[in-house]
Parts: C-alpha cells; structure tokens; sequence
C-alpha cells in the first residue's frame, strides 16, 4: 500500500468515510424496503383477505429469494472480480419492486414482487461488505461493517419506516406507502454510479486470525462444503439461521401481536417499534467497536443474550408504554450482532477472493432456514394456536443463537495479535 493512500485515510472527508457513508445510505433504503411490507402487514391483509400463513409467506418467500441471491449473485460477483456494475442493479431493481409491490392487485403479485427484490437484496449486503473490507483501515473493520450494515438500516428501515410508512397508509392508503419507499434507491444508484470506484482486484488482503483460518485454502476454487469445514463459517451459518429468523419474526409478528392482541392503534404501533431502530444503531456501531478492541466472540455472547427480551416484554409485560419501549429497546440491541457473524467473522475466516462467497453463505442459512423456514413454521403454528405462540417461537430463537456464539473462534486482530505475542 502506497504512502499516500495511507495518508488519504486519515482526513475526515477521505474516500474510506465517503464510501462508508453512500453504501450505509444505500443499505438502509434497501432495509427499508425490505420492512415496509412488515410495517404495512396490517393495512395489506385487511384490504387483501389475508391470514397468518399468507402474512408470514410475504416475508418468507422474500427471505427464501434474498438467500438464493446472496449467495449464487455474491458468487458471481466474486468469480468476475467485479462490484459497482451489481451495485447499481440491485439499487434499481429493488426499488422497482417497491414499486411493483404498490401496484399488485392480488396476493400473488405482491408475493411475485417480494421475492424478486429479495434476490437482488440478499447480494446487495454482502458486495457492500467485500468493497468496504478492502478499503477500511485495519482498526476499523468491525465498526465500518457495523456503522455500514447497521446504523443507517437502523435509521431508516427500523425507525424511519414504522414511523413513517403507516401514517402514509393511514391517510393515503398502503399502496402509496410503496411508491414512496421505492424513490429513494434510485437516487443511490445514481450516487453509486458516479462516486464509488471498483476495488482493485489486487488490492491488499486484510488482516486475518491465523487461527480460525488454517482449514481455508488460499488457491484454487472453494466449494460450500469446503467453506463449511471452516469452523467459524458454519457456526456463523447456524447462528445466521436462527437469530435472522428471530429478527424477522419480530417484524413479522410484532406488528400484528401489537395491534390484534394488545389493541395499539397502527401509528402507536408504529411509534414504539421505531425504538427497535434505535436499537440496532446503537448496537450495530457499539457491538462491532467493542468487539474491535476486546473480542468478537464476547461481544456476541454478551449481546445476543439479550434476543430474547423483546420478545417476552411484549407478551407479558402490562405496564407503561414507555417501560415497554424500553424493554424492547434493550432486548434489541441483540442485531448489533449481524454485521459480526454476517461480515467481519466469516471475513477474518476466510482468504479475500471468497469474502463476499462466504458472507453470502451465511446470509443464505440465516435466511432460508431462519427468516423463511422458521417463520413460516411460526405463521402456520399461529394459526393453529394462537398468535403469542409465534412470539414466543422468537424468543426461543433468539436464545439458541445465543448458546451457538460459545463455539465461535475469536478473529479480532487486536486478539490475534496478543495471542501471537503470548506464544512467540
């Protein structure tokens, strides 16, 4: 690496911070547009006559088709030695789908629509990712991915979106809530194309732990079951399953849970979910900075403990609003995780030719299994039961992810570092 890209890191308006900034906007548009089905469930199923199974499926075949293209498209995008081009094509075809989701007359165009912008959201995350690997200082990797995935899909898809999408629908109607959710990702796709530049393909491999990446060959091509036998990959993939399918069963099922059964009206609805933005952008920059300087694998431990909160505050908690926005804020910063056991984890796991392959594994699990699987195994049984034993099928999730993160290998540099110098 040259002196003066070195130096270029250090000034606050530098590439590094520029491109940090583009894609974390661009990310949670993408995030918004993901929730905004979430968030207008409600409004959709009483126009639209659906139940349960029908409100868990919008999200699972969104889920199942994010999975599929976060790995094959992420692959792809790897084997070409290419980002910005994809970039640019999810941004517009996502959007597109937003708005092809406000046009729908019927549940299976809606269904149509969901799923083609989960194929080309999935791999969005993942390339964002790899770009920001090479091109973040090595004391910043962990809070860049965190900063990048979670901050501003916090903002803007977990607050800005429950606050503001069904006060759309409530005065105009949900369908006009789409239109307004698509906008802005064209927008990105134009500050993408004209600003960001693609990564060298020689550039530089960033710092790994040594330790969690001896089974990982640094040649040839690499297989799933090969990226599996890596040790830190496949628990990121079982931890990735369960833990995004408590995530999206809190998005799916909150919202119903809240206004069927606690008899919130939608905007109230909507105002105590945002606090889940809130959340998740303290944690998504505090979990990744504190794992940069005491450990991953703590830090995972620690937060994902706290899954199951949110869930168990809104079944059995009957006070104050404002206590239980707060139980809901602090079992929420549990998705301070995500940009670890997604990004930075498989990333230190893995030789740098296979990153954006193996985060795309790891988005596939958690979103086949996790976000498809399990919640639509939730919606199905809410519908045989009762719609508590879906929040309570949360909760569970969010604490098996919790127990998996004991089996994770630490990859923190600063660790690495320290144990290196302990045995040598």
């Amino acid at each position: 690496m040259s002196q003066a890209h070195v130096m270029s890191r250090h000034p606050i308006f530098n590439y590094e911070n520029g491109l940090l900034l583009l894609l974390g906007i661009s990310w949670g548009f993408a995030f918004f547009d993901r929730n905004s089905a979430s968030v207008l469930i409600p409004y959709m199923a009483k126009d639209l006559g659906l139940n349960n199974t029908q409100s868990a499926l919008i999200n699972s075949v969104l889920s199942v088709m994010w999975a599929l293209g976060a790995y094959v498209i992420a692959r792809w995008s790897d084997a070409r030695g290419s980002r910005k081009p994809f970039l640019v094509a999810f941004l517009v075809i996502f959007s597109a789908c937003s708005i092809l989701s406000g046009l729908a007359p019927s549940f299976p165009i809606l269904l149509l629509a969901r799923g083609i912008m989960g194929a080309v959201e999935g791999p969005f995350l993942p390339v964002c990712l790899a770009i920001m690997a090479i091109e973040s200082s090595p004391g910043r990797r962990g809070v860049n991915a965190g900063i990048m995935q979670n901050f501003f899909a916090a903002l803007l898809g977990q607050s800005l979106a429950p606050s503001l999408l069904p006060v759309i629908a409530q005065a105009h109607g949900w369908r006009d809530a789409f239109f307004v959710a698509g906008l802005p990702g064209l927008l990105c796709a134009m500050g993408v194309w004209l600003w960001v530049r693609e990564p060298a393909r020689d550039a530089p491999a960033p710092l790994r732990a040594t330790a969690a990446t001896d089974s990982a060959p640094h040649g040839g091509t690499m297989g799933v079951l090969e990226m599996l036998a890596v040790r830190n990959v496949l628990v990121c993939c079982l931890i990735s399953v369960f833990m995004v399918g408590w995530f999206v069963m809190g998005w799916t099922f909150l919202p119903k849970f809240l206004t069927e059964v606690r008899g919130m009206p939608g905007p109230a609805m909507g105002s105590l979910l945002s606090v889940l933005g809130f959340a998740s952008a303290l944690s998504g920059f505090g979990a990744p900075w504190l794992s940069d300087r005491i450990g991953r694998k703590p830090v995972m431990i620690g937060f994902c403990v706290l899954a199951a909160v949110t869930a168990l505050g809104a079944m059995y908690f009957q006070g104050s609003t404002l206590v239980l926005g707060a139980l809901l804020f602090v079992g929420w910063l549990a998705s301070g995780t995500f940009p670890l056991f997604m990004g930075v984890i498989p990333a230190e796991s893995m030789p740098r030719q296979y990153a954006a392959t193996a985060m795309g594994l790891v988005v596939c699990f958690g979103e086949v299994l996790g976000g498809s699987a399990l919640v639509a195994l939730a919606g199905k049984v809410a519908d045989l039961t009762q719609l508590s034993t879906a929040v309570l099928m949360m909760a569970a999730s969010g604490a098996i992810g919790a127990v998996l993160c004991f089996f994770l290998v630490e990859t923190a540099p600063v660790k690495v570092r320290a144990a290196m110098a302990r045995a040598g």
